[in-house]
């Protein structure tokens, strides 16, 4: 195991940056796009069904984003803590943290799978949910409940293992799920015919399989990390750190689904065909954002690696390659968004014209504020991989929180259609104002690190 150990510390530490951060990235990013891809195809066979069944699933999706946020908080909390911990060469604490973060995962799933399924009728409703849309929404919302402990694993699994620098292993887990999840959606709605709730089915069990091919590393001892039941913490200070520095994704994830809900509800004011358009480009631009998110998360674990390692320079490098990288692609992912929006929303709704029309505009605002996200991302991911959550929650809290929030009620009051499909874009140029100050102090603080390595980063 010790010499496991050394192998992957040199890896992290030694690789040169740009190299290094490709290589967690790419299989991240993949994983990432397989992950949004079937929740498109979702949406698109889905859509077969009528208007009112995609906007229940557009309902929905901000519950599943509630479900993301656990998974999220207490993977990424675990993971930013064990990818400094390995860099500080201390595995037997690393072990402690990825086996409790596990344990934490099923019970917080558990609790949400139960509460779910007794009140799904008020949740729904609370979540935006019209009269038409309520019964598909509950229909489909059922199973995503009881599959909340799986996924919730599934997302901490995910993070374990980028963290300790196995994205391949990741990426492998992430697809198996979601190719099955692509395959057993028609099965399920059009030869077996179970309606909305096979596609939530469908869901459920292509993240169980998913959860298998995560967990197989571990069994077949091909990590670091080793996830025994003698590891799990009794201690309350662990629990503690996990959520901690888990905070920042809590209301990353937290705030998409607040921010969801919110919206819908903002274009159930429109009618059915206005959440289906809003629902439709979710969809679309999570393809496009979760690459950028892929990228970020790929860089993630080089930045706490090293940090723990007090390799500063090194930080300094992958914040500055990630950054450039990540801004071309989204120039690159905006100009195609633009010009083939109509394309792209019609693939769901051809008939529904209204929708593609809405849905047009809405994708070709959120384009042009595209470019502007890439450092948002890159300075959220760099605070929370070293640890200072503080800095790093209130980064993440902007783009769907501080921000979006107010113009989401304010916008359409004054321009009504138009200030609706808006108030993310706004939102997110707003965002990547305030976080230059960050990013230059931060980048300073680094260069001074690395000339005295006896201060304090």
């Amino acid at each position: 195991m010790g010499q496991k150990n050394d192998a992957q510390y040199r890896k992290m530490t030694q690789t040169p940056v740009g190299r290094l951060v490709l290589t967690m990235a790419v299989p991240t990013m993949i994983a990432m796009l397989v992950t949004a891809v079937y929740n498109m195809v979702d949406t698109f066979f889905v859509s077969k069904l009528g208007t009112s069944a995609s906007g229940a699933v557009g309902i929905l999706f901000s519950m599943m984003a509630l479900i993301q946020a656990v998974g999220f908080t207490i993977g990424m909390g675990a993971g930013a803590q064990i990818s400094r911990l390995l860099g500080k060469k201390k595995a037997e604490e690393a072990n402690e943290v990825a086996a409790s973060a596990v344990i934490s995962g099923l019970v917080m799933g558990g609790v949400i799978a139960a509460l779910g399924v007794c009140f799904t009728n008020p949740i729904v409703e609370m979540l935006g949910a019209t009269e038409t849309i309520l019964p598909y929404a509950c229909e489909y919302g059922r199973y995503i409940f009881l599959a909340a402990p799986v996924m919730i694993t599934c997302f901490i699994l995910n993070n374990l293992l980028r963290a300790e620098g196995k994205a391949k292993y990741s990426m492998f887990g992430i697809i198996s799920g979601g190719l099955l999840n692509i395959a057993l959606d028609p099965l399920f709605l059009f030869v077996f015919r179970m309606g909305l709730g096979g596609a939530a089915i469908a869901t459920a069990v292509s993240q169980l399989v998913g959860m298998g091919f995560l967990f197989l590393p571990y069994l077949r001892k091909k990590t670091v990390l080793s996830l025994h039941f003698k590891n799990i913490s009794r201690s309350a200070a662990v629990y503690g750190r996990i959520l901690k520095f888990g905070t920042p994704s809590l209301f990353r994830q937290g705030f998409a689904s607040v921010a969801s809900v919110l919206l819908n509800r903002s274009a159930a004011l429109y009618g059915d065909f206005a959440v289906a358009a809003m629902s439709i480009v979710a969809k679309v631009f999570m393809v496009l954002f979760s690459v950028l998110i892929g990228f970020g998360q790929g860089y993630q674990p080089v930045a706490g690696y090293n940090y723990g390692a007090k390799e500063y320079s090194r930080v300094r490098d992958a914040f500055w390659f990630t950054l450039k990288v990540a801004t071309a692609g989204m120039v690159v992912f905006a100009v195609a968004a633009y010009f083939f929006a109509p394309e792209l929303i019609a693939v769901f709704l051809k008939e529904d014209r209204q929708v593609v029309t809405i849905g047009t505009q809405a994708l070709r605002m959120q384009s042009v504020a595209m470019p502007f996200m890439a450092l948002g991302i890159v300075c959220n991911m760099t605070f929370q991989a070293i640890g200072r959550s503080v800095a790093a929650t209130f980064l993440t809290s902007m783009r769907q929180g501080i921000f979006f929030v107010p113009l989401i009620w304010l916008l359409p009051k004054f321009f009504g259609l138009i200030g609706l499909q808006a108030a993310q874009p706004a939102a997110d140029i707003i965002t990547f104002v305030f976080c230059i100050p960050y990013a230059v102090v931060f980048l300073k603080n680094m260069k001074k690190a690395q000339e005295n390595p006896q201060a304090k980063a």
